[in-house]
């Protein structure tokens, strides 16, 4: 059976949202379980990131096993057409939603561009 999976927007920017295993149990019409047979992981922990598997669905890099598993949308596509043989297969990426952290962020990387502008214009001076 082949499903098209959900729909996301791409920006030109590459901020995009990755996607957890809830996601992609979703997207692919598939079990918690099978998700997790499905991701490049070692089932006994001895190492975080496993060299890139062709035939698995291979997370982003984590910096520590508490970490959720996170899959790059592309990934995720990949692995449903080639290795799934799904054959509609369609993942297009949008930003995440703004929260105020990421609002605050943002301000506060223009008051520091700013302030360099500043200090580089008085520095030529």
């Amino acid at each position: 059976m082949s499903l098209p999976l959900p729909a996301f927007d791409l920006k030109s920017d590459n901020n995009y949202e990755l996607m957890d295993v809830e996601a992609i149990q979703k997207a692919l019409g598939r079990s918690r379980a099978s998700v997790y047979r499905y991701a490049n992981t070692d089932p006994n922990q001895n190492e975080l990131n496993l060299p890139y598997d062709p035939q698995k669905l291979n997370p982003e890099l984590r910096q520590s096993d508490r970490e959720p598993l996170l899959f790059h949308p592309t990934e995720v596509s990949r692995f449903a057409r080639d290795v799934l043989k799904m054959k509609q297969v369609t993942i297009q990426v949008q930003e995440p939603t703004q929260n105020e952290t990421n609002r605050l962020l943002r301000e506060i990387l223009q008051e520091l561009k700013t302030m360099n502008q500043a200090m580089n214009s008085h520095h030529d001076s």
